[in-house]
């Protein structure tokens, strides 16, 4: 079959297939797996500091010598916290710690630590980077331009037809479509109602809407996902659960055990972690903070009073406090290296389409 299209030759990649950003799950090995294999890698750095940045992108060139992307979370933090309901929250969660055997300290609402985009973007650009994605929202105007002025290919996570036509309209050269399957955080950013539709439904108008690059994103695991995307018009598809048990991943023993038995109904979307709604797998925290009836604090805040249990959660691998993401079809993932993952998927697609 013939694979390069109109993006792969932009990106100057062989086969139209992304490894989805995943923070916290996604390795330098991993992305530069993926780009060695033919693929588009993908590192993700939403909230990192600009150190951590580049470090981690230096980690990925001395994997590859390949194209891979960075994906950044352009979001902007709540301009007025409400004390209260970190406050409350946070008594909540001491409670629940305590009543589970753990001990962690409280975090001070003074000095959590924000990293915007606009700091990581004089790292990306220093670095070489050409090829960039975001989530949460996109850049503004300024933020556009700059990127624009160093010949950066954009792409832009919309999760319904509006998202996708207001990201064309601010300037981006792709489109990746969301839909309700994908495992992880959603990146809407439009206000109103969380948009909830399907892939297959989602896809195809995106595509007679934006008519440009769109890649298909959620429940896509083999072959037929692949070849489904495609002929509602995808230019290219982006995966992420397929890679959560890889030998690459950064997700836990336990995370990776509990994938191998979830079924399709095994997920749910949360705003219990991090304050922004992101589908994984049920577990203690997520239901105790929905039981609760406490209000979620907006991200980065319910992000920060969650991360020192999911630490600790980590060190005791403790699956009751991680938050262990994945889409409705992640439990086809298969404990391989990320090389022969991706290698199955080419072949699985090329039997496909002959």
């Amino acid at each position: 079959m013939e694979w390069k299209n109109e993006f792969t030759r932009t990106l100057g990649i062989t086969y139209p297939l992304i490894q989805a950003p995943m923070l916290g799950i996604t390795t330098p090995a991993m992305v530069a797996a993926v780009s060695n294999s033919g693929g588009l890698g993908s590192l993700p750095v939403g909230g990192l500091p600009p150190e951590k940045v580049t470090a981690l992108i230096r980690e990925v060139k001395a994997l590859t010598q390949q194209p891979f992307e960075v994906n950044l979370f352009t979001y902007e933090p709540p301009l007025h916290p409400d004390r209260k309901t970190f406050d409350d929250m946070q008594e909540f969660l001491q409670r629940l710690y305590r009543a589970n055997g753990l001990t962690v300290t409280p975090v001070n609402f003074e000095e959590i630590p924000y990293y915007s985009w606009r700091d990581q973007l004089p790292v990306l650009i220093s670095a070489g980077i050409k090829y960039v994605s975001f989530t949460f929202g996109m850049p503004d105007a300024a933020g556009f331009a700059l990127l624009k002025q160093h010949h950066i290919y954009l792409m832009g996570t919309a999760t319904s037809a509006e998202e996708a036509e207001v990201l064309k309209a601010a300037g981006v050269d792709a489109i990746i479509a969301q839909g309700i399957e994908a495992g992880g955080h959603r990146g809407s950013f439009l206000p109103g109602e969380l948009p909830q539709t399907g892939i297959m439904a989602l896809l195809p108008q995106v595509v007679d809407r934006v008519r440009i690059p769109v890649i298909a994103a959620g429940g896509i695991m083999d072959g037929r996902g692949v070849v489904a995307a495609k002929m509602l018009g995808a230019s290219a598809v982006q995966t992420g659960s397929i890679y959560l048990r890889a030998h690459e991943s950064a997700a836990t023993p336990p995370h990776k055990a509990a994938l191998a038995g979830i079924t399709d109904t095994d997920t749910l979307l949360t705003r219990a972690f991090s304050g922004r709604w992101a589908r994984g797998i049920r577990n203690t925290l997520i239901t105790e903070v929905a039981a609760s009836g406490l209000p979620v604090n907006d991200y980065p805040y319910q992000n920060a009073l969650t991360q020192p249990v999911r630490t600790i959660a980590r060190e005791l691998d403790n699956p009751a406090f991680i938050a262990m993401w994945a889409g409705q079809a992640a439990g086809k993932a298969r404990a391989w290296s990320t090389a022969d993952i991706f290698a199955e998927l080419v072949r699985e697609t090329a039997l496909l389409l002959g």
